[in-house]
């Protein structure tokens, strides 16, 4: 199909205010990003090596409903470098549900309040890599963490105890695995551990960094899933998203799936990077790809998109991101080039308003940055300049309007034009 410049030049700003704005806007950013960069901090919680302030002192608990049969211990290996949590999960007869096994570690663990945008993070093994009921929760501002630790939010004050699903990798040697702070609740059936409300659906369940600062405990647990468990812990640690490995996932992707130029960019804007899970998707992808890696790299997810509203996520919160007085430019999640700068010929509230209609940010043509926009009319697809694939077009009554996915348009500035 025609170039953009072709389809709709009659709508769109003069290339040289454009080119001027665009520049401007660049190397403004590019600065912004060098002196408000967040330091970086990697707290540990739990330790068996005497790192200082760690806690290594657990105590296994198994189902103490009537009859339940589920059995569990935890020790600290010979060398006194790691915890073993073992068991077995078993049906709890009166129920006829899997019981639950779980070891809490008690104390004032170390302030991890600047994580709060990054993960807790596990370095772990395990010889029982398919049980799927692996959990980790931590208290904190409770009365009684135990209490709090029991009923998840569904018993009178037991609010407080937040508590995530993990996955632990097949393979002999430790391994990291990371849980977002965004993907934590305090909200969840004290039966089968899963959550009852989400920190995606409600921020008032999600941890705040005043709760990271105060942790009184700390448990994992094998619960939900029948099966045989056996865990070994290195450490347990608070890390933030600046401290984070920077990894080229995008390897993840398989080549014959793979579409963009390069890798997705670490620590995107509007904390779009904490979403390291594809979840939600229309269609599977593979173990590790991040939410931008999938919709924006991925062509499996070509024809479908990222979340409908996951702009108004607690954790991601785009409004409050965006210049109040004047433009915002959004950059590619991969090159960073500038793609759409907003809102241009209309007031933000109707920027708003656009975008909250449809579910997605929403573009129209005088907010475009032509020269970095590929949109095929035949088939809906926008990509960018360097590949990216971004969003559809899909017109509706009030004219033109790109349809893009936010993972996808939250790099960072690393091209100038």
């Amino acid at each position: 199909s025609a170039p953009p410049s072709q389809l709709h030049s009659g709508t769109r700003l003069q290339a040289p205010t454009k080119h001027s704005i665009t520049m401007a806007l660049t190397y403004k950013a590019l600065v912004a990003a060098l002196l408000m960069a967040p330091a970086a901090a990697d707290i540990t919680l739990v330790a068996f090596d005497g790192s200082e302030g760690a806690i290594s002192d657990f105590t296994e608990l198994n189902d103490p409903v009537m009859g339940g049969q589920s059995s569990g211990t935890f020790d600290v290996a010979a060398d006194g470098t790691y915890g073993i949590f073992d068991g077995e999960v078993k049906d709890v007869p009166s129920l006829s549900a899997p019981g639950f096994i779980k070891a809490a570690a008690d104390g004032s663990f170390n302030d991890a309040s600047a994580a709060i945008d990054g993960s807790l993070v596990l370095t772990v093994r395990s010889t029982t890599p398919e049980y799927t009921g692996f959990r980790v929760s931590f208290a904190a501002g409770t009365t009684s963490a135990a209490y709090a630790c029991s009923g998840g939010g569904s018993l009178p004050f037991s609010r407080g105890c937040f508590k995530a699903q993990f996955d632990v990798p097949a393979g002999d040697e430790f391994t990291t695995v990371s849980v977002p702070f965004n993907m934590f609740s305090d909200k969840w059936s004290p039966a089968t551990g899963e959550q009852t409300t989400t920190c995606a659906d409600d921020s008032g369940v999600c941890p705040t960094a005043d709760k990271l600062s105060s942790i009184q405990r700390v448990e994992v647990w094998a619960e939900g899933a029948l099966g045989d468990v056996h865990l070994e812990i290195s450490d347990i640690r608070a890390v933030s998203a600046a401290a984070a490995p920077v990894v080229p996932s995008v390897e993840l992707i398989p080549d014959d799936y793979k579409t963009c130029s390069g890798a997705v960019q670490d620590g995107l804007r509007y904390n779009m990077s904490s979403r390291t899970q594809a979840y939600g998707l229309a269609v599977p992808v593979d173990d590790g790809e991040s939410l931008a890696e999938a919709v924006c790299c991925d062509s499996r997810v070509k024809p479908y998109a990222e979340p409908q509203y996951t702009y108004v996520a607690p954790d991601i919160s785009l409004y409050e991101h965006l210049d109040e007085s004047g433009v915002t430019t959004f950059y590619d999640s991969v090159c960073g080039l500038p793609l759409f700068m907003a809102p241009m010929n209309r007031t933000l509230d109707e920027f708003k308003a656009d975008t909250d209609e449809h579910g997605w940010p929403s573009f129209r043509p005088e907010e475009v940055v032509e020269e970095n926009i590929v949109t095929d009319e035949e088939t809906g697809y926008v990509t960018s300049a360097c590949g990216t694939h971004l969003g559809s077009f899909l017109p509706d009554a009030e004219g033109d309007r790109w349809c893009i996915d936010l993972s996808c348009v939250s790099g960072n500035p690393i091209t100038v034009n």
